[in-house]
């Protein structure tokens, strides 16, 4: 029997940012999965930063935590999430990890004592990496999403690491450039220059586009088609049309309709193994039908607003876990964003949660909006609206009622008051010291610990089982000092790390739903398995 070789499909992007690489990586995983081959995706950021841990959300997004503990880009959610996969450190990359492996390497010896240069060395690196990832997963495709835009000095050595995968097995390496096409408003036309620029800048580094995903307002039209065709030297069936949708799921779809998996399975002279599956398109036409019925779901955050625009990728992954189990309770969820700091300015604007079915406070860092969202907190459980905590949310809600219940009324964690009476949320030893010694990158408290949950808990009625893993990024827990008090007082400790004895889930009781978690379940939520906290919470703020 022939040994197979392994694939690769190189995703970048043309014209500008934000284009879609990560989701088209995504759906492209998809599809090949759901015709029978086994895939994994990598991301490459360009940063060089070592991980994305230390970057500012409003500016790059959510920061993505794996099992393993690894922080990246959210584009590896959206991996997970499309693929079903749970991905490692193996699958993320940036130019500062590059440099540092190249550096150590060359202060070990381990290039002999040679002279090591930008280029092959760092290429090189690159692509160890590539082949590592596919050789851990055994994957047949091996998907890299090159972050940045053709054009950029930051990520010409990654395209030069694909060219030098191209050189060495031409049929096994494609490439796929994801590009804008723009509508100008006052010209009314489809517009194709821009994208045949990105074209030309990537033949200089000696690549040739496969195929072009043509991102726009507006369907492509043919003769749009034919200019990309013609000044891009690539056959127009390899075109392929993507339009803006509503649902981001709809993408594998729409590729499908235009046959991009076959073409692609065609230019690495494959056929499917099987015919394409059923559920993701199945779960799709369930999206559809959930329309019919909204729920209203109120996010009081502070790390979505940039000027006078709305940014949501700071919260990506609650907001599919939000509209996941929407889907799992045949409703759909509006989500509305809130600003803390609005009510620290104005406690009583918090009146206007009650149009609201259920209130998310999300995580964050620093103590801006902080007093807002405790107001938040407080209005949510006096007036028996629907909440979920996550991990700084659970954090103030154990704030609110050692404050409001347990009257103990300098209440507050640490991070925001380092001297205050009642550190109800506070470092634990570990991370003391790494903060005295400012070690900050990679440090938090990360990744994947097992919670004990209790029976007759709500957190047990929505898992159905005792002892779960999720995934953690935080310094500050519950403070065990005041675990008895607490308890006394009415506040339900209802999960906690058994090796740790750290407190992970918190509830009140006589409440439709108020449940807050130190951990991040949206990391592990995915369409086709919605996570089981956020099911029970839209099913309770449908009651409301």
């Amino acid at each position: 029997m022939a040994k197979k070789t392994p694939k690769f499909i190189f995703i970048a992007g043309g014209v500008m940012s934000g284009v879609g690489k990560g989701i088209t990586t995504a759906s492209i995983g998809r599809i090949l999965i759901d015709k029978g081959f086994k895939a994994t995706a990598l991301k490459i950021d360009p940063y060089v930063n070592v991980d994305a841990g230390t970057m500012n959300p409003i500016e790059h997004g959510e920061v993505f935590v794996m099992d393993d503990g690894t922080e990246c880009d959210q584009d590896i959610g959206n991996y997970e999430r499309f693929m079903g996969e749970t991905l490692t450190t193996n699958n993320y990359m940036t130019t500062g990890t590059i440099y540092r492996a190249v550096i150590e390497k060359e202060r070990n010896l381990e290039y002999g004592g040679r002279c090591v240069e930008v280029v092959p060395d760092i290429p090189n690196e690159v692509i160890r990496r590539i082949k590592k990832a596919q050789k851990i997963s055994k994957a047949d495709f091996t998907l890299i999403e090159i972050g940045g835009t053709i054009g950029e000095y930051q990520n010409l050595l990654f395209l030069e690491a694909a060219r030098l995968m191209k050189l060495e097995k031409p049929e096994s390496v494609v490439f796929v450039v994801v590009s804008y096409i723009p509508i100008p408003s006052k010209i009314g036309e489809m517009k194709t220059k821009p994208t045949q620029y990105a074209i030309r800048t990537l033949n200089g580094a000696g690549l040739n586009a496969d195929f072009i995903i043509a991102r726009s307002e507006r369907p492509l039209d043919e003769p749009r088609k034919r200019k990309i065709s013609i000044f891009c030297n690539i056959n127009p069936e390899n075109v392929i049309s993507a339009p803006d949708i509503e649902s981001i799921y709809q993408i594998p779809i729409n590729f499908e309709k235009d046959g991009l998996g076959n073409k692609i399975l065609k230019k690495f002279k494959l056929r499917p193994r099987k015919k394409n599956g059923k559920k993701w398109l199945q779960m799709f036409k369930k999206i559809e039908k959930s329309n019919s019925k909204k729920v209203k779901i109120g996010m009081v955050g502070k790390y979505f607003k940039t000027g006078d625009f709305t940014l949501m990728d700071s919260y990506i992954s609650v907001i599919e876990a939000i509209k996941h189990a929407g889907w799992k309770n045949n409703c759909l969820p509006e989500i509305t964003w809130l600003s803390s700091e609005d009510y620290e300015k104005n406690p009583k604007k918090t009146a206007e949660l009650k149009n609201f079915d259920g209130i998310i406070v999300p995580g964050g860092f620093g103590n801006r909006g902080i007093e807002g969202k405790i107001l938040a907190v407080e209005f949510c459980r006096k007036n028996k609206i629907p909440f979920l905590g996550l991990c700084l949310g659970m954090q103030m809600a154990v704030v609110e009622f050692a404050r409001n219940v347990a009257k103990l009324k300098n209440a507050n964690s640490t991070e925001f008051d380092k001297n205050c009476q009642y550190p109800v949320i506070d470092f634990i030893n570990e991370q003391r010291n790494i903060v005295k010694n400012k070690n900050y990158g990679g440090t938090m408290r990360l990744g994947a610990y097992n919670c004990k949950i209790k029976k007759n808990s709500r957190a047990f009625t929505a898992y159905k089982k005792e002892l779960i893993s999720e995934r953690h990024r935080h310094r500050y827990e519950f403070n065990n000092k005041f675990r008895d008090l607490l308890e006394s007082k009415g506040l339900v400790l209802s999960g906690a790390n058994p090796e740790k004895d750290l407190i992970e889930i918190v509830e009140i009781k006589n409440h439709p739903f108020f449940v807050g978690t130190q951990f991040h379940p949206e990391f592990k939520s995915n369409p086709l398995n919605p996570h089981p906290l956020f099911v029970e919470f839209i099913k309770s703020s449908l009651k409301k």
